[in-house]
């Protein structure tokens, strides 16, 4: 079972907000009258630890006030603008690596209600070459990082190792080899980006027309990666963002975190 951070963020923020506007309309007035009773009766101003002495603030009380703004600003954050996720296969090699932590643009594609994840402000529509996270359309708790290869009501076709967009051939230039890999070079519609081949592994081929609302994505290392061409397409609805930085790379837990691999994803 995959744990839904967004969703306990939610119920934690709408418990700590609930909490806060209670102790705000019901007890809070009660606090404050406690504090001037004492202070006119005080010779001297009343120090910090005596006004919480005589607020009696309650323990439940004290979380919501101090947590509620915390929270908040971290839901609007991560649901709304940016959030960071964790690359957890080899399936994107060479443009990300297994344990870079990248950073998702939430707006790019518009905004989206948390947990339900639809969108009430459109703002722009994913491009061909992008770098998208997606709700894996067989098990939408599970995050999936791919590059965006086809927009709805394009043919995309993939042939000896090729991609082909509405016939037209995304022309590869040879790298390195990298063995049992080869390195290539690859134009997407005018978005340069390096791929990974196993010359020596014999990847599914075929022929697809995109539909609307959908996209095709592929792994930048072809032969190493569970995309489109096994289960086909990526609904929008289950569009996340838009990867744009590494900020950091965590090889392993025992590991120093390594902040000088940061960089831009292209």
């Amino acid at each position: 079972m995959n744990f839904d951070f967004a969703l306990v963020l939610v119920v934690l923020t709408l418990v700590a907000g609930i909490g806060w506007v209670i102790d705000k309309v019901w007890f809070a007035q009660a606090r404050n009258e406690r504090v001037k009773t004492a202070q006119k009766a005080s010779p001297e101003p009343l120090s910090d630890e005596q006004i919480r002495s005589v607020e009696n603030l309650p323990t439940w009380a004290d979380l919501s006030r101090s947590m509620f703004p915390v929270l908040a600003f971290v839901l609007v954050l991560r649901s709304f603008i940016v959030e960071p996720f964790q690359i957890p296969s080899g399936s994107m090699i060479p443009t990300l690596q297994v344990g870079d932590f990248i950073l998702v643009n939430k707006f790019s594609y518009g905004l989206r209600l948390p947990v339900i994840n639809t969108k009430v402000v459109p703002i722009a529509d994913p491009k061909r070459g992008d770098v998208v996270v997606f709700k894996f359309p067989k098990d939408p708790s599970v995050n999936y990082i791919k590059r965006l290869v086809g927009l709805p009501g394009d043919v995309i076709a993939y042939h000896n190792k090729t991609i082909f967009v509405n016939g037209v051939e995304q022309k590869q230039t040879f790298v390195a080899d990298l063995p049992p890999d080869t390195l290539m070079s690859e134009n997407l519609s005018g978005v340069e980006h390096e791929i990974h081949n196993t010359p020596m592994r014999a990847g599914i081929e075929g022929e697809w027309t995109v539909p609307a609302g959908k996209y095709f994505v592929m792994g930048d290392n072809r032969d190493n990666s569970n995309d489109s061409r096994y289960w086909e397409f990526v609904p929008d609805s289950l569009m996340v963002g838009k990867a744009f930085a590494v900020w950091m790379h965590w090889a392993e837990f025992l590991s120093i975190p390594d902040v000088t691999q940061a960089r831009l994803i292209k």
